[in-house]
Formats: structure tokens, sequence, C-alpha cells
């Protein structure tokens, strides 16, 4: 029997037994920007009061959360983001979610069901079914230094947010998109082969991109703990800027979803369909290789919260390996019963709340390494491994809304790889978790300022340190390389910066006016400099400008 036809078959199996026996209330995924700055900030402050932590560290995250209280003694900015996230269920709205701020507010009587919230442009709501329509809206136009082309960012699309009987939700976000990004970006596309953020792609007017944007998901509540999710985008495992686990930096991809919450554990279940790296000539079906990971969350404490992390990315002829579908074993264990040919990592993450408005985080990511091989010191290439500190630190010096992010990311030579070109932890050309690959050093600072309830301010600054690829020597900073000869030329003497050491400095400065529910006006501007005193010498800068307008769009970063 054909497989796919049994993977099919299986998956509408679960999908009636779901409809038929699930009776929980459903829930759904909130964007992530800025809302997701504002669940963080809201799970910080409220701590305190509820006693306990928020399972906040897998995202996409539940819009209905029974943890999200209103952040005692806030300001009219917290009480405008508290409306947001409200503003934004699939529910009828009520006199508690209609704004009492400064909104907009399109009368019912004139309008029917356009703007009868006004995060809304269509809404209806019946017995059995939820509908809320809204369209996506990204207009950027920017200069850079030194350059005569134009900067420019050119979305239109549709967003869907619906649920039946109460119980099975569906998303959909369609957008049709052109751009022209900074010259480190297009250097980025070039030497990779690969749009940030982006899957299949075409050039667009000399140096701009060109494609289609499509993601689209069904969730639906198994039990009365589980909940099962099936569609096509990205997830984010971590509490900082950046994830050592699994990353929304790159394209979408198919997955299947099982979130299990019960007591003082949650435990996330994530298999996913990926695209082997192609180098884009011509058009033909690309490999698929496959991923099982699982992300266990523990509340010890009202203030510590730890994660236990492993997944296992593996290469088959068009097929998935069902050993690797049991949801509680170690992955690991599996992979040498078959032969330990594919590429499993474990990982450690977590939280912890000494103050009231501090939050302190971290990953430490184990690929591969060897106890006698690190006491001895000589740096041996296949200890991979890597980790995260940061702090969140929220009302800095009391002043409200004023909010310090800093964070530390240190990756080892080939951490990510593998022995052949598939098994690496990579999707569609571009890497699954922390964008700049392995072999390198990050340091982070973001500063957030809302000073009024729609206005906000963001400053960041990034500085890495990343050893790269000699000529047709591998440093382990490209993880699409095999780790083995002749890529790999010797087996010690390999620490962050081996290679071509490389400097770069990223800074910008984002201010946004949000003129009404999800309609943001924008202005930012940024500077990026890369340096190398090692042969070749290399030592470029830009920096640009933009104005833009923003609606029902998350904002688009290329921050590395």
């Amino acid at each position: 029997m054909n497989l796919p036809k049994i993977i099919k078959c299986l998956l509408s199996i679960l999908f009636l037994l779901t409809f038929l026996v699930g009776s929980a209330q459903q829930t759904y995924w909130m964007p992530g920007d800025p809302i997701n700055h504002t669940v963080r900030r809201m799970e910080i402050l409220t701590t305190p009061n509820t006693g306990k932590q928020a399972f906040s560290k897998t995202w996409p995250a539940a819009r209905s959360a029974t943890w999200m209280t209103s952040i005692p003694n806030g300001s009219k900015a917290d009480r405008w983001n508290e409306q947001a996230i409200s503003s934004g269920q699939l529910s009828k709205p009520t006199s508690d979610s209609v704004d009492t701020l400064d909104v907009i507010v399109m009368p019912r009587r004139r309008w029917g069901p356009f703007f009868n919230n006004p995060a809304n442009l269509y809404e209806v709501h019946s017995t059995d079914f939820d509908l809320i329509v809204n369209p996506v809206l990204g207009l950027t136009a920017g200069k850079e230094g030194g350059s005569s082309d134009r900067l420019f960012e050119n979305t239109r699309g549709v967003v869907v947010d619906g649920r039946i009987a109460g119980k099975i939700g569906f998303h959909t976000y369609l957008t049709e998109n052109q751009e022209r990004l900074p010259v480190y970006a297009r250097d980025w596309e070039r030497s990779r082969k690969a749009l940030p953020n982006q899957g299949f792609y075409k050039n667009f007017k000399g140096a701009g991109y060109d494609y289609f944007d499509a993601r689209a998901y069904v969730t639906f509540p198994a039990t009365k703990y589980v909940e099962v999710a099936f569609g096509y985008d990205r997830h984010f495992i971590g509490n900082g800027h950046r994830s050592l686990f699994l990353s929304d930096w790159g394209n979408s991809y198919t997955f299947l979803r099982f979130n299990t919450r019960i007591w003082k554990f949650n435990y996330r279940n994530l298999f996913m369909e990926l695209q082997q790296a192609d180098d884009r000539v011509g058009d033909r079906l690309i490999g698929k290789k496959y991923v099982a990971m699982h992300h266990l969350d523990l509340q010890v404490t009202r203030w510590l919260q730890l994660g236990f992390f492993e997944g296992v990315i593996f290469g088959r002829p068009n097929r998935f390996d069902f050993s690797y579908l049991n949801p509680v074993i170690f992955y690991r264990s599996v992979e040498h019963q078959n032969g330990s040919m594919d590429n499993s990592l474990a990982g450690l993450d977590w939280k912890i709340q000494p103050h009231k408005s501090v939050q302190l985080y971290g990953q430490l990511l184990l690929d591969e390494f060897n106890l006698s091989e690190i006491r001895n010191g000589n740096q041996w290439w296949a200890n991979k491994w890597g980790y995260q500190v940061g702090a969140h630190y929220m009302n800095v010096g009391a002043v409200k809304n004023l909010d310090l992010q800093l964070e530390y990311n240190w990756v080892r030579p080939f951490t990510y790889s593998h022995r052949d070109s598939v098994a690496n932890y990579t999707h569609y050309n571009q890497p699954l978790a922390h964008p700049l690959g392995a072999n390198f050093s990050e340091f982070i600072g973001i500063l957030r300022y809302q000073p009024l309830p729609r206005l906000r301010m963001e400053a960041k600054a990034i500085a890495y340190r990343q050893g790269r690829d000699s000529t047709a020597r591998s440093f382990g900073s490209n993880i699409f390389l095999p780790n083995v000869p002749p890529y790999r030329m010797g087996d010690y003497g390999y620490t962050i910066g081996s290679g071509r050491d490389t400097r770069v400095l990223y800074s910008s400065l984002l201010i946004t006016y949000e003129w009404v529910r999800n309609l943001y006006l924008e202005m930012q501007a940024g500077f990026w400099n890369e340096r190398s005193l090692t042969s070749p010498i290399i030592d470029r800068r830009t920096n640009w400008f933009s104005v833009g307008l923003r609606w029902n769009r998350m904002r688009r970063e290329i921050d590395y």
C-alpha cells in the first residue's frame, strides 16, 4: 500500500475522532509582533500575583491562555496592549472588549459586520461558527547610503481566522510580496540561495525579490488536556530573541503538533516535513527530510521553570521513519537502534524570576560531545554544543513601559552539521535554529519604550564574532557542509573564531505609531558593519532609512 495514502488515512481518522470526542474550548494562536512582547511583559509582571509562571516558551501561543491577567497598577499603554489581545479573540464582542481609550469605533448599525470590533474588518458570530477576515498590507519605502537603489516592500493579502462548533479552529495567511532589501541581506541571499524567512522566490526588477507567502493550519482538542494542530507554518521554542532549539527565522513547513497541558506540565510534540538544500537551478522535485522533536516544561517552583528538549532530523527516500512517532521515547535511543546515522540533539532550558520585574532565561544545546576530549582541552571538532543566557527587565528604573532585554548566544563550530548534506539542522537553504549557523558568539541588547498607548520605540544593537570558512576549508560555521573530510581538515584546534575571524555590528532604531488597531505607521534607521582582519581583509558598512505602513502584518526583521 502507498505510504502517503496510509498517512493521509491516519490523519483523516484522527481528525474525525477528535471532532467527535473533543469538547474543550478551542484556543487560537497569537501573532508575533508586537503581541509576544506584550505577553512576555504580562507574564513577568503578574507572576508575583498569580504565584506561577506561564508556559510561554513555545510559540505560536494560545490566545485564550488562562494565565493572562491584567498587570497590577498598569499604565494606559498596558491597558491598550491588553485590549489588543482581547480584541483578537474569536468570540462575540462584549462591552468589556470595546476599547475605552481613544479608538476609532464604527457603529454596528451602520457598518453591519464590518468594523464591529475596531481590530477587525469583517467578523460574524453564530451558534456554531465564528469568522474573522482582515486585509494584510505592508508598504515601505527607503534609501540605503551609498547606493542608488531604492529599498521597498510591497505586501498585499488576507488573513482569515475561524472556529467551527466551538472545537475546530482554522487560520489562513496569504500574501503576495515584492521587496528590495539592504545590501547585506542581498549578499546573504546570493551566498545561501535563500531569502530570509521565505521559500520559493523569483528575482524582481534586478536586485528585488518576488514571492508568495501562504501559511495555514487547523487546530482541534483531542481531549480536555490535549490539543492537536496540523498545517503549514513556523514555530519557536525559547524565551529569547534567538533560539538554539527551533526558530521562526526560516521558511514555513508542514507540521503535525500535539500539545498536552496538565498539572505542572506542558508537553509539546512536533513532527515536520522539510526540504533538503537545493541550488534553485530549474524546476524539479526537491528532496524531503523529516524532524521529530518534543519539549517538556515543568513548573518546579513559583519562580523556576525547567524545560527539556530533544529532536532528531533524518533523511529517508521520500518516507517518514515511524520509529520516531513514539511521543515519549528518547530519540537518541531510537537513533542508535537505527544505526546512528541520523542527527539528534538534546537540550535544557530554564526560566527564573528572582524579582517582580526581572526574568532570567537560558538554553543549553548538546549536539555531540565527549567528556574526555573536553578535559583534554584540545578543542576537538566533535564537541558540538552551545548555550544562551539572557534577561528581561521590565519598567527599568521604575519608568513604566521601559523594558530592557539582554542576551548572549555562543555556539561551537560544526554544531547542527552532519556527516552528510541531508540530515543537517536546516530547511530550504536556511538554518532551523540560529540564523548564523555555528562557530559564533553573539551579544544582543534591545531597549523598548512605550510612553503612550499608540507610540512604541525600539533600539536594538547586535554584535557578534564568527569564524567563517577560508577558501575550500570548512571551519564549522557553514552547517550545510558535511563535517567530514575533505571539507573538515583535521580533528583539533577548533574554537570560536577559527577560520576567517569576522566581526559584525548591527544596530537599528524603530519608531511605531498605531493609528488604529493593527494599523501601524513606522520609521526605521539602521546601521550594519562587517570587519575581518584576517585574509582577505574586509571592512564593509552600510546604513539605511525607511518609512512605511503596516496593517495586520508582522514586521520583517533581518537582524544579523
